[in-house]
């Protein structure tokens, strides 16, 4: 009774007890014909879990709106550990305000908002936390960046790591950029004319501006959800990151921040390049 007032009174995506594992339960068939059939994933690297540890999982997104990879690798996670032992993924701040539907549903499967505070908490329960750092940048890149490591330049993640004192185990994968074809991002056009005076679309800055080819649009302008083609994803968990240093001083140095981030990124980059070259090698 208290846990279902404390659900009608908390914030949508502000609360840790939205996670129910009987719907994630219900989702698994279909995810499993996703991930058999349609995407017919190949993972790797799972070992690399530490199993009695809390970590926060780093991961690049693909493929738009639909980020295909994202919804397979959570499907692994439930495979292999079960429906009750959690990890809370977050998400932008835009989704719960602008789509509360697809927020439940997402909150259901263990989403929480983007912010500092929710990903505190997650951890101190002990809970592990999943986060894409590069955001809609990342997820709309163009075509020709599929293959990079993106994440905007962002450092929170980083600073989240070394406040928590948790190891940072990075999450790649390839082919699930492919699932839409993102031919240019014209948003710094759209913000020029957003600073001479033109509002935006429902008074949201939509962050990225793409075009790109996919389902169900064919040619699609702006940042549209999509339905993801059929086409062959890989994923890896990679071996765990651990920093020289942590607490709060090494997460209010800046220099020591910056190395942080470029060696997670130096470090991700070259593992999704053996990736796809093992892909391309197939």
């Amino acid at each position: 009774m208290l846990e279902e007032k404390h659900r009608s009174t908390t914030k949508l995506g502000w609360s840790l007890n939205e996670r129910d594992p009987e719907f994630i339960k219900s989702l698994m068939p279909l995810f499993s014909f996703l991930y058999h059939y349609y995407f017919r994933v190949q993972t790797s690297g799972w070992h690399h879990i530490p199993t009695q540890e809390k970590v926060l999982f780093v991961g690049s997104h693909n493929g738009g709106m639909a980020s295909p990879d994202m919804a397979m690798i959570m499907y692994d996670w439930f495979r292999k550990f079960g429906f009750e032992k959690p990890v809370y993924g977050l998400m932008h701040p835009h989704i719960w305000k602008f789509t509360p539907e697809v927020a439940k549903i997402a909150a259901k499967t263990g989403a929480i908002i983007a912010h500092p505070k929710m990903a505190y908490a997650a951890f101190r329960c002990g809970a592990s936390v999943l986060v894409y750092p590069g955001g809609a940048e990342d997820v709309f890149r163009p075509h020709h960046l599929r293959n990079k490591i993106y994440f905007a330049g962002r450092r929170g993640f980083i600073k989240l790591a070394l406040q928590e004192k948790v190891p940072i185990v990075p999450i790649i994968s390839t082919g699930a950029h492919d699932t839409l074809i993102v031919l240019a991002d014209f948003y710094k056009i759209l913000q020029q004319f957003h600073e001479w005076g033109m509002p935006w679309l429902f008074d949201i800055d939509p962050v990225v501006f793409p075009v790109y080819l996919g389902l169900p649009w064919g040619l699609a302008i702006g940042p549209l959800p999509n339905i993801p083609l059929p086409v062959h994803i890989q994923t890896r968990v990679c071996k765990p990151i651990v920093f020289e240093r942590y607490g709060q001083e090494a997460a209010s140095n800046r220099q020591y921040v910056n190395e942080c981030y470029e060696l997670v990124v130096n470090q991700m980059q070259q593992d999704l390049d053996q990736l796809v070259q093992m892909r391309h090698q197939e």
